[in-house]
């Protein structure tokens, strides 16, 4: 789940972390991409998104953990889906998943009292638009340029540039709205991690950093209004919209991803074996 840019908290503190904090966010970023493997054979046309949160909630439950997202802030189910034009928290429900659909799937168990927050695209059905599966292809690609960017002495600067000349030179735009975050025994905190910037500035990474990046990636202009529920964004120009998410940690020499696949479900398709 994304921090809203506009009503981030004042600056803070960045935590810095060590070995026990590392190794609580394995086991915690273990879980968010063991579910997101869980699910991925369920989401199929037809399948009814509510239903779907439900598997979700259930699995959370039964390894221990429970959703970080139930009752933030009044929200009401396990995890977010957004579907299309959703740029972020779209609410699980009665709506159902169709050919040739898009949707990212968010979650955030908390396992132990820390957050594994990641996310995935899913192109539901086999007549997926080209358009929409290269706006999936770009948006994981700006996900991992920007990891790779992370390293003491670099800044949030540097990750926001190689996002955002990598999206707009498909032809698409970055979300400015909403962010990724600072998290482990606090969902969210500092720093703020927005997805475009100019490279050198920002806050200078540290070992011991522990970090959400999540782009989202528009297929038309950049702007979006969230919705009457308070939670669902939308692009106001209806264009299609994806993200991904990993929860990343800073190293002595570059960062431990926390929420990799342990099956290789990277990005659609998803063969799995």
């Amino acid at each position: 789940m994304q921090e809203n840019y506009e009503t981030e908290p004042d600056e803070g503190i960045i935590p810095i972390h060590g070995e026990e904090a590392f190794a609580a966010m394995r086991k915690a970023g273990r879980l968010a991409a063991e579910l997101l493997d869980y699910i991925t054979p369920y989401i199929v046309p037809g399948a009814r998104t509510g239903d779907l949160d439900d598997m979700i909630d259930t699995f959370t439950r039964e390894r221990g953990a429970i959703s970080a997202t139930l009752g933030y802030r009044g929200y009401t189910r396990a995890s977010c889906m957004s579907i299309n034009h959703v740029v972020c928290h779209g609410i699980p429900g009665d709506k159902k998943l169709e050919e040739g659909d898009i949707v990212n799937i968010d979650v955030t168990p908390k396992l132990d009292g820390w957050h594994g927050d990641a996310s995935r695209m899913f192109c539901i059905g086999d007549r997926i638009s080209l358009k929409a599966k290269r706006l999936v292809d770009i948006t994981y690609e700006c996900l991992m340029l920007g990891i790779e960017q992370v390293k003491p002495g670099a800044t949030l600067g540097d990750v926001g540039y190689a996002i955002q000349r990598h999206a707009e030179a498909a032809g698409f735009s970055i979300v400015r709205d909403f962010c990724g975050h600072g998290t482990g025994k606090v969902f969210h905190c500092q720093p703020s991690v927005v997805h475009f910037g100019k490279p050198g500035q920002g806050v200078v990474l540290k070992k011991g950093m522990i970090f959400t990046i999540e782009p989202m990636v528009n297929a038309g202009k950049y702007d979006v209004k969230v919705l009457s529920d308070g939670w669902t964004a939308v692009t106001k120009d209806k264009s299609l919209s994806a993200q991904f998410e990993h929860t990343i940690g800073v190293t002595d020499t570059g960062c431990e991803i926390f929420t990799l696949s342990p099956k290789g479900l990277h990005r659609p398709p998803y063969n799995q074996t």
